[in-house]
């Protein structure tokens, strides 16, 4: 008897006892390996308060870095590992700066076209739309269907933006103390807040009018987020800003840090980091930003102004930018393709000349 794919197929009859006890071996260790699994989670839905459809009191469980203090990353360069069919493959800031150097006729079209040669990385959070009272409301939301109170001082108004959402449970609010709680309280805040997401209707105010400019000047845009890709792109296709990105960079990209997304970023926009710009507004990713031989534009909003004096531009909104201000930001570098290079000729000692006297 053969299979479909040409393979002779034998029945464990006819097999020898010691194969036929090696099948029953294997049986037994995949059954052990399902029972582990449905164990494993039987403990998820014992500890987030789950249904049998998988939801956790009617919120799907799903992963998320919403409400996480995020590393900053690349601090000394180094980026992230991908892996290639000869094996891992390491990729830090200097071996994309060189991967990445534009080749000859690339050299000769931005020589015509410079702007074509940058990249542009928005941040999602405050920059693409505010969400900061989403935040907010979703903390709101939480506390009043939890029977808790949030207090109005305005420390903790801050650390309910811009802290992690373990510390703010913990030790800033004293709301619970036990994992399985706090994990079911994160998961249920994160829900809440993907829904305030999609109620969304207006970008931030100028960011359609600045699109339209680098998308004339033919500039690759890229958002990153830690939002999964599925809502992402909801909402930018709901916003009718999906056609300004040409890369989305996501939870599912496996980034641990801010600067891994950005240079994950950099990679799908076919630039090398030292010719892109990041928009931000958090000084934590404009350091980020820096750690990649980046640009960083700060927009000031989420933070006051002298919290984002690192930033090499800082702007109040999208409508104070133009597409020559991406130009002055890389004019202390200077252009390092098709443009004439001063030549050092060293000076060479002037020749003696050699005289013969004739005695006539």
């Amino acid at each position: 008897m053969e299979s479909a794919f040409g393979f002779r197929l034998l029945p464990t009859t006819l097999l020898p006892h010691h194969h036929a006890l090696n099948l029953r071996l294997s049986r037994l260790q995949r059954l052990s390996f399902v029972e582990q699994q449905r164990s494993r989670k039987n403990v998820v839905r014992s500890c987030y308060g789950s249904d049998e459809n998988g939801s956790a009191d009617g919120f799907q469980f799903t992963p998320t870095k919403i409400f996480m203090e995020e590393a900053i990353g690349a601090e000394y360069g180094e980026g992230f590992e991908t892996f290639r069919p000869d094996g891992p493959l390491k990729i830090d800031v200097d071996f994309l700066n060189d991967r990445l150097q534009e080749g000859f006729l690339k050299r000769i079209r931005y020589a015509m076209k410079p702007d074509e040669a940058y990249g542009l990385i928005f941040s999602w959070d405050s920059v693409v739309v505010g969400t900061q009272a989403l935040k907010l409301s979703a903390w709101k939301q939480l506390a009043h269907e939890e029977g808790k109170v949030i207090p109005d001082d305005d420390d903790v108004q801050r650390l309910l933006l811009h802290g992690a959402a373990d510390h703010v449970l913990n030790k800033v609010l004293l709301w619970e103390n036990e994992a399985c709680e706090l994990e079911r309280l994160k998961s249920k805040l994160s829900q809440l807040y993907s829904n305030n997401l999609l109620e969304l209707s207006e970008p931030t105010e100028g960011l359609k009018e600045w699109l339209d400019a680098v998308s004339t000047a033919r500039i690759p845009c890229a958002v990153v987020s830690s939002l999964d890709r599925r809502n992402m792109v909801e909402i930018l296709e709901k916003l009718g800003l999906m056609k300004y990105f040409q890369a989305i960079v996501t939870e599912e990209d496996g980034m641990d840090s801010m600067a891994h997304r950005l240079l994950s970023a950099a990679v799908k926009l076919d630039r090398k980091p030292s010719k892109c710009v990041v928009f931000e507004d958090d000084p934590r990713g404009i350091t980020a930003a820096h750690n990649c031989t980046m640009m960083a534009v700060g927009l000031i909003g989420a933070h006051p102004a002298y919290d984002l004096v690192q930033a090499d531009l800082a702007v109040g909104s999208f409508n104070e930018l133009s597409v020559i201000n991406l130009r002055r930001l890389f004019a202390h570098r200077g252009s390092t393709f098709m443009e004439l290079q001063k030549q050092v000729v060293e000076k060479t000692p002037p020749r003696r000349r050699l005289t013969i006297d004739t005695i006539f």
